[in-house]
């Protein structure tokens, strides 16, 4: 563990003082009509950060009243793509040069590595917001030539209000990633941010108001899930719902939006990704995938490849070289730059990560490394690897959420495909081999939204992903996020005497 022996942790950057903590409606910071607020917790060490306000029914009311407002009447939906794009670009601006305090507030409030979060998520998450800037002035429909005596085309019209409700695991780029296309759309928007971790959003919300994003169209309300994000999702005057986590709660949702106006909805739920390792495969390359897709961000990401199939003519070198790779994989102090693995994001997920490794034991499963706790104070977790598992046990089956890895063993490309398959989820998938018959086929058979070829978490914004069965539907990133967002209007008119129809 990265830190000294009794387990303590050094802090190597100023950690500033904690600017938002209000909800933001309508342009302004505000506390929450019942004046209640909720503690935020440093997973590091489990001490309490600050308190936040707490955003009940009456401020989602509040906030939904700001945003129709602002769609209805306000100027944003009826700026011009290219001036929706110029605001959007000065906000990413404003996100870069911001980059290492955001990355601080996620560390402390997340429990995410620093270094990865000042040199890639907040520059990433910038990037993506430019990737939609750009795309504001491109909103085009088509002419359509009708069978009988009409023309018609459609128009792509902003769906509305937008209720955006984002996850703990990347609270920086998850926010960008839904607000940007909803933003280049035109529409307005409330945004409940993770009870976990609050305190990057409301920085954003104060950059977006720099930027002059107009009042009313970006909405943050802090709160819990079981008040703020069912008021959203129950809400008879939000239009559309993008929600991000776990498929228990996606239900939750979508049940509540069919409840109340049929609104649509855009879920991205949870999964159990599997990277299928063949006998053809760079062994050292196939380690360092398998590590960085169960242990990256601590195995809490939706996509991580926690079931791992390795073909069983490298199986045992397989192990050989992972039994040495995972000791490099450093535990301790996000901020320390030689660590890898942060804590998990609060104690109920940290608990809940040890029961599942629990599980694994009591089920037969052989403990191949790591399935203790580290420290003496915070929730950090060693990287964890089980092997002989079995598809039926409960490690293999139910996501996790945290440094778990699971490694099979199977004979044929056929068994491969199969077994990859056999889950609620499908979510992600990866491929390690260099048989170009064997990655299009199995590509081609896994039914998943995004699949990775000698490659892991190869995310960019102009690539969407989104799940196949319980993992979900409706896509993020790319055009296609920005589609989400729109409605497709058809417009017909008679012609009278073309030579032509």
């Amino acid at each position: 563990m990265a830190g000294d022996s009794n387990g303590s942790l050094d802090s190597f950057v100023k950690i500033p003082d904690i600017k938002f903590t209000k909800l933001f409606i309508n342009g302004e910071f505000i506390d929450s009509i019942s004046g209640s607020t909720f503690e935020t917790i440093d997973p590091r060490t489990g001490e309490v950060i600050t308190r936040v306000a707490e955003g009940r029914k009456e401020d989602i009311d509040l906030a939904v009243k700001a945003a129709r407002n602002a769609f209805d009447h306000g100027p944003w939906p009826r700026f011009s793509g290219s001036a929706r794009g110029k605001i959007m670009m000065k906000f990413a601006n404003l996100v870069d040069e911001n980059a290492e305090e955001l990355a601080i507030l996620d560390t402390i409030d997340g429990g995410k590595l620093f270094g990865i979060g000042k040199g890639h998520d907040i520059p990433q998450a910038a990037e993506c917001l430019r990737y939609y800037a750009g795309a504001a002035d491109k909103i085009h429909g088509e002419t359509l030539k009708m069978s009988s005596e009409f023309q018609a085309y459609t128009l792509k019209e902003p769906v509305g209000v937008v209720g955006h409700i984002i996850p703990w695991n990347f609270p920086s780029q998850m926010f960008l990633m839904k607000v940007g296309p909803a933003l280049a759309a035109g529409c307005t928007m409330v945004v409940k941010p993770a009870e976990q971790t609050p305190l990057s959003a409301l920085f954003y919300a104060h950059l977006a108001k720099l930027a002059g994003v107009p009042d009313g169209v970006i909405n943050v309300v802090t709160g819990f899930g079981g008040t703020a994000g069912s008021a959203i999702s129950s809400h008879m005057d939000i239009d559309m719902v993008s929600f991000t986590g776990s498929t228990e709660v996606g239900r939750l949702v979508m049940q509540a939006a069919a409840l109340s106006n049929l609104k649509p909805v855009s879920l991205e739920l949870g999964g159990k990704s599997p990277l299928m390792i063949f006998d053809d495969a760079d062994v050292d390359k196939a380690v360092d995938l398998a590590l960085l897709g169960s242990l990256y961000n601590k195995g809490e990401i939706c996509v991580a490849g926690t079931r791992i199939f390795v073909q069983e003519g490298i199986y045992d070198k397989f192990l050989e070289k992972l039994a040495v790779g995972i000791k490099t994989w450093v535990v301790g102090d996000p901020f320390h730059p030689s660590t890898r693995q942060g804590p998990q994001v609060d104690k109920k997920q940290y608990e809940k990560v040890l029961s599942y490794i629990e599980h694994g034991k009591t089920e037969g499963a052989t403990l191949f490394a790591g399935g203790n706790p580290c420290g003496k104070k915070g929730y950090f977790i060693e990287p964890t690897i089980f092997t002989d598992v079995k598809d039926h046990m409960k490690i293999a089956k139910e996501e996790i959420f945290g440094p778990v890895m699971s490694v099979f063993k199977f004979k044929t490309v056929e068994e491969g495909i199969e077994r990859a398959n056999a889950t609620k989820y499908g979510l992600a998938a990866g491929i390690v081999t260099n048989n170009l018959n064997i990655a299009n086929t199995v590509s081609r058979s896994i039914r998943a939204g995004v699949i990775w070829i000698n490659c892991y978490f190869a995310f960019d914004r102009d690539c969407p992903y989104g799940g196949y069965k319980q993992s979900g539907f409706g896509r993020d990133l790319g055009m296609d996020a920005l589609h989400k967002y729109l409605h497709v209007k058809a417009v017909a008119t008679p012609i009278y005497n073309s030579p032509w129809l």
